[in-house]
């Protein structure tokens, strides 16, 4: 899992950085365990230790980054009882900080339910927009794919199509591998 800061070329620009968001698929937290949502920002986005507690300016910006997703009342939630839709979404918060260029998503939907998964996608569809952000996606999810992918790269080993969501989803290749 890799989260930060990498350098690329840009002709006529030197040293132009690129931010790179990731967000695994779906990790899985002991229901029992007491972390909260806050605990895990201070984790992943402070030196500070969970266990001394948040600073009143750094729960503000927690909250900041929740309220990108639409999740300021889970700050305080334990991650273990997070739904898959919850879950997600504070995942999407903490890749959203700072903004990246990019945004990573491994299988964003899985363990998260129908009416979840829209609200997902219409949540980054509303990201992508908003921040001018590409959008990396893998999915088995392919329902969703005309409404909101722009291309789609069916790979299987390889790369087998590659196009507009319609293309590939009525391809000989596509029928192929599925």
């Amino acid at each position: 899992e890799y989260e930060g800061v990498i350098s690329f070329s840009v002709p006529g620009q030197r040293n132009r950085k690129a931010i790179i968001g990731y967000v695994p698929q779906s990790p899985a937290f002991d229901p029992g365990d007491p972390v909260t949502v806050a605990d895990l920002f201070s984790c992943c986005m402070s030196r500070r230790p969970a266990f001394l507690g948040l600073s009143k300016g750094f729960r503000k910006h927690i909250l900041s980054c929740l309220e990108r997703v639409r999740g300021e009342d889970l700050i305080d939630k334990r991650i273990g009882t997070l739904s898959g839709g919850e879950l997600q979404r504070v995942l999407l918060a903490l890749a959203l900080d700072p903004i990246p260029n990019i945004l990573i998503l491994d299988e964003p939907l899985s363990g998260v339910d129908v009416e979840g998964m829209e609200t997902l996608m219409d949540m980054l569809d509303e990201l992508r927009q908003d921040y001018d952000l590409s959008i990396l996606m893998t999915t088995h999810d392919f329902g969703m794919l005309p409404r909101y992918a722009d291309n789609v790269v069916l790979i299987d080993h390889a790369v087998i199509e590659q196009g507009s969501p319609e293309d590939v989803l009525s391809s000989d290749g596509f029928r192929q591998v599925f």
